[in-house]
Formats: structure tokens, C-alpha cells, sequence
């Protein structure tokens, strides 16, 4: 199921939301706060950001920001009241895929979703050094034709990887992307958490000549196919 994150702080508008936007099928995060936003985006896979400007906490804008290194692939829409050009240049400046004005239409706001996210899923498929990465079927497929299914969070990784390279992913980003905020009580992912998670990875490419993973020191990971 597509996973949106709705950061809004208005209780009536936002609950109206989630409500038209789960009868479309769309798993909805709700976040009032800046701080909530971002434990949703360290806990789940999210595939558009919906984003209001004013927010007890600070500006949409200033978690746009963040998301751009952290999530660079992630499309985000803006749904302000703050309408002057000024805010809309800033906006897709930051990277937006759409600006859309308070107050808008319901139906409108799911056309531009919809767009937004068909868009999104164009490359789903990606041809990467001789493996093919399936984000849809979960799947790595290899020149004669076989494939493997990593684990959801190996796969989750893995996918990071790829839509970051050639960027290296630190560690601290793995953890804050892949594995969910600990409840009070339970043990946090370790180091070795993400370094198992890569040993798997790494065994299932050995199918593959060349090394497709590789660590920087200190640093974390970098996704370098062979032929880049």
C-alpha cells in the first residue's frame, strides 16, 4: 500500500484528510508537529509528503530541507495558506512537486497526488551494473535470469543505497531510515544490525562479478556497480 505522510497541525482539516485519502487506498501518517514528522519518516518507508508551513514547531520549509538529504528522492507537495510568490519560488526551489493553495478542492488535491505519484513510479524497475532492482516486487535480478527477494528490511536498505548513489549513506542515516524508534524499553539497532543486513546483501550479489557495496570508513556505505 502507498504510504503518505501528512504533516498538518489544523485538527479539522487534517482528520478530513486521512479520512478521503485512506478511502482512496493510501496509508496516511498523520504529524502535527515537526518532531512527530520526523519520527514517522525515521520509522516507515513513506512515498509522498503532503506538507503545511506553519507548524507549532518551526516551518515546513525548514523539514523540506531535511528531507532533501536525508529522503533526496522523496516527493513532497506543499498545502499552505501562505500563497505569495515569494513562498511558491521557495517551495519548488526546495524541491516540490506541486504548491497548492489553502483553501483547495479535496478532488483536485487527489488528482495532484495521483499525478505526483504516478510520476514517481515511473522507474520502479532500475538497471544498475548487471542487476536489475525491482522496487515493486522487492526483487534483485541477476543476468541469467534468477532473482533474489532480500528481507523487507535488507531490500529497505538496499533501495537507499541505490536511489542514493553515488552519495555514500552513513550509518547514522541507515538507522534513522530503516529501523523504527525503539519503545521505551526495548533494545536499539546496533551497528552490527546494519552490518548483517549488508553481509546479506553482499552474499546475494556474489552472483555478480565486481564489488556493488562498498564501505567507507567511518563513514558507512556507498552503492559503486562495477561498470560506474
Amino acid at each position: 500500500m502507498t504510504t503518505l505522510l501528512l504533516l498538518e497541525d489544523d485538527q479539522s482539516l487534517g482528520a478530513t484528510l486521512v479520512e478521503r485519502l485512506q478511502r482512496e487506498q493510501y496509508d496516511v501518517l498523520w504529524a502535527q508537529t515537526l518532531a512527530d514528522g520526523r519520527k514517522h519518516m525515521s520509522s516507515a518507508v513513506v512515498d509522498l509528503a503532503l506538507i503545511d508551513l506553519n507548524l507549532p514547531d518551526g516551518s515546513g520549509f525548514d523539514f523540506a530541507r531535511a528531507l532533501r538529504s536525508t529522503a533526496p528522492q522523496l516527493p513532497f507537495i506543499f498545502l499552505t495558506a501562505l500563497n505569495t510568490a515569494e513562498n511558491r519560488l521557495e517551495g519548488y526551489e526546495l524541491g516540490a512537486d506541486e504548491f497548492i493553495p489553502k483553501p483547495f478542492h479535496l478532488k483536485e488535491l487527489l488528482i495532484r497526488v495521483r499525478k505526483v505519484l504516478d510520476k514517481q513510479r515511473s522507474p520502479r524497475r532500475v538497471q544498475t551494473g548487471q542487476v536489475v532492482v525491482d522496487f515493486d516486487a522487492l526483487s534483485i535480478t541477476f543476468p541469467d535470469g534468477s532473482s533474489e527477494h532480500p528481507a523487507p528490511r535488507d531490500f529497505k536498505l538496499l533501495q537507499l543505497l541505490v536511489e542514493s548513489a553515488p552519495n555514500v549513506v552513513s550509518r547514522d542515516r541507515v538507522l534513522r531510515a530503516i529501523f523504527p524508534v525503539s519503545e521505551q524499553g526495548q533494545e536499539l539497532p546496533t551497528q552490527r544490525t546494519i552490518d548483517n543486513s549488508i553481509m546479506r546483501l553482499r552474499q546475494m550479489l556474489r552472483k555478480v562479478d565486481g564489488e556493488y557495496i562498498h564501505s567507507v570508513r567511518g563513514v558507512g556505505y556507498q552503492w559503486i556497480p562495477p561498470s560506474a
